[in-house]
């Protein structure tokens, strides 16, 4: 860990309430890498989200399918690690469960593709 962070984290120890110690003091809680890199994550949830509104003709089927995949396989391993952390947890939920609706909306959009070229 770098000493700059170290600082950071001594300093900020002596503002934290009684009431959040334990947040604060949990293996898992923000003086970890197992908080900040989560946290950081929700940013890819964001963008999942912004994506929703996207015209459907420019999903990528490859990209919402590996992003579906990775969101079950880290959520299923945030809960089997030590300490389990939940908020990886939680943010690769979110990640799958954005993905598969996007792969969903992918896929119907390809199915009538399908039915209007056999159509012609």
């Amino acid at each position: 860990m770098s000493k700059i962070y170290k600082g950071i984290i001594s300093v900020a120890d002596k503002f934290v309430p009684n009431k959040f110690r334990p947040l604060w003091e949990h293996p898992a809680g923000p003086k970890t890498i197992f908080f900040w890199a989560p946290a950081f994550k929700w940013g890819l949830v964001m963008a999942g989200l912004g994506d929703l509104t996207r015209p459907v003709e420019s999903l990528s089927i490859p990209q919402s399918a590996s992003l579906a995949a990775t969101g079950l396989v880290w959520s299923r391993y945030s809960l089997v690690i030590i300490p389990k952390n939940h908020s990886l947890f939680a943010v690769n939920v979110f990640v799958a469960i954005s993905s598969f609706y996007q792969l969903g909306r992918a896929y119907k959009y390809q199915l009538s593709l399908k039915k209007k070229e056999s159509q012609q």
